[in-house]
């Protein structure tokens, strides 16, 4: 007879087996997300836009507020809506309005109103890249590309990570929405599709996305395969550049948030970038992460050079994220980083902000939330960092088209 402090068993599963709990759960979570985003946004479940401020409006398109407020009472330009109180606001449609109409009346020997690329200005395809995830890449591929789309440029957004946090944060949910990943584009079979037909459009005009899904993961697989048994395999590396010459002429920059793993997917778009973006949190150990993803990176370039996978970029910066100016060893991190490779580091930070994260709780990023619902102090923080950082990056972009 057992004694009453014998142990008994039990299994936390129950009757299911962990592949069949694990499955349900996923498709738990799964409906639950599609509940959350039918109801912010209906009633088709498509993310819209916000109104900006004049003031918003004015600083991205580089003019004072008293400018854009004469075009108005001059009946110049789109019609903003205007509250009781007298406030004017546009939509970024109009912004990019704005933009064209200042373009053909205002001085442009003084601006540069419509930024977009010129005869001779080549492609700008930058990979934001680390192996480490917690990073911030996937907040900072997704932050530049919507800043450079709301300062007028046309931007190709491609999110290269199976786990499709750039894909969600821009109102698509990949187990639902059944939307074609780029691995479409980049497959070996005769079933392999045109990027034309897996672009989507976004929420923010002048910003396109090629969604990501579960399926990019089968490129890891078919192309160490591939490489063993053809010739077509071995060139692997050439993949996405050629899927992007099919669009060449449609975008002035892509933007492309790498899987947070050095494997063929990352290898085949640095092999197509003209500039990298490194994220590195200013930790002691994300710092040696990053020493070794640099090693590991450096290695294998080096191995497939002979094959004819050379990088040649116009620039690569590293990219401070989450910094928090107030924590010493942080700062000494910085200091240390830019004591090593100062010209190799962006000049300004990307801040750790309440604003970001809780943008993020919704699907959202810091450009599509309104100020007032966050502690202006936090939320202004918060932006200012944001269009700091993206503009030293706009500003590298426009240097390796030749321009002041």
């Amino acid at each position: 007879m057992e004694g009453e402090n014998s142990v008994v068993p039990v299994t936390e599963l129950d009757d299911l087996d962990f592949d069949e709990e694990i499955i349900q759960q996923g498709e738990l979570i799964s409906d639950r997300l599609n509940m959350l985003r039918l109801e912010q946004y209906p009633p088709d479940a498509q993310k819209g836009l916000r109104l900006f401020s004049l003031a918003e409006v004015a600083d991205f398109i580089g003019v004072t507020q008293n400018h854009i407020k004469k075009l108005h009472l001059d009946g110049k330009g789109p019609a903003p809506a205007v509250s009781a109180s007298g406030r004017r606001s546009y939509t970024a449609e109009q912004m990019l309005e704005l933009r064209e109409y200042l373009d053909k009346h205002g001085r442009s020997d003084v601006k540069n109103y419509v930024p977009r690329r010129r005869d001779g200005e080549h492609l700008q395809i930058i990979s934001v890249v680390n192996f480490k995830g917690g990073s911030g890449k996937t907040t900072t591929a997704a932050h530049l590309a919507q800043y450079l789309a709301l300062t007028g440029h046309r931007v190709l957004a491609i999110d290269l990570d199976p786990q499709a946090s750039l894909t969600a944060l821009h109102g698509v949910q990949p187990e639902l929405d059944k939307n074609p990943s780029l691995f479409e584009a980049l497959r070996y079979d005769n079933e392999r599709r045109s990027i034309k037909d897996i672009i989507q459009p976004t929420n923010f005009p002048g910003l396109d996305i090629v969604p990501a899904n579960l399926e990019l993961q089968e490129y890891e697989y078919e192309t160490p395969l591939a490489a063993a048994n053809s010739p077509e395999g071995r060139l692997f590396f050439t993949r996405i550049s050629k899927a992007l010459k099919e669009v060449d002429h449609e975008y002035d920059v892509v933007v492309i948030d790498c899987p947070p793993q050095l494997g063929y997917l990352t290898l085949t778009a640095l092999t197509a970038s003209t500039a990298v973006l490194i994220t590195v949190h200013p930790q002691m150990l994300d710092i040696m992460s990053m020493s070794q993803f640099l090693l590991m990176l450096g290695g294998i370039l080096q191995s497939i050079k002979s094959a004819g996978a050379k990088v040649k970029l116009d620039w690569f910066r590293f990219l401070v994220t989450r910094y928090e100016a107030t924590d010493g060893p942080q700062a000494q991190m910085v200091g240390f980083m830019q004591a090593m490779f100062n010209k190799r580091m962006l000049n300004n930070q990307m801040v750790k902000s309440t604003a970001i994260s809780d943008a993020g709780i919704t699907k959202q990023t810091v450009y599509e939330v309104e100020r007032v619902q966050f502690v202006r102090a936090t939320y202004d923080r918060a932006v200012e960092s944001l269009n700091a950082v993206n503009g030293e990056i706009t500003a590298l972009v426009h240097k390796a088209w030749g321009r002041k």
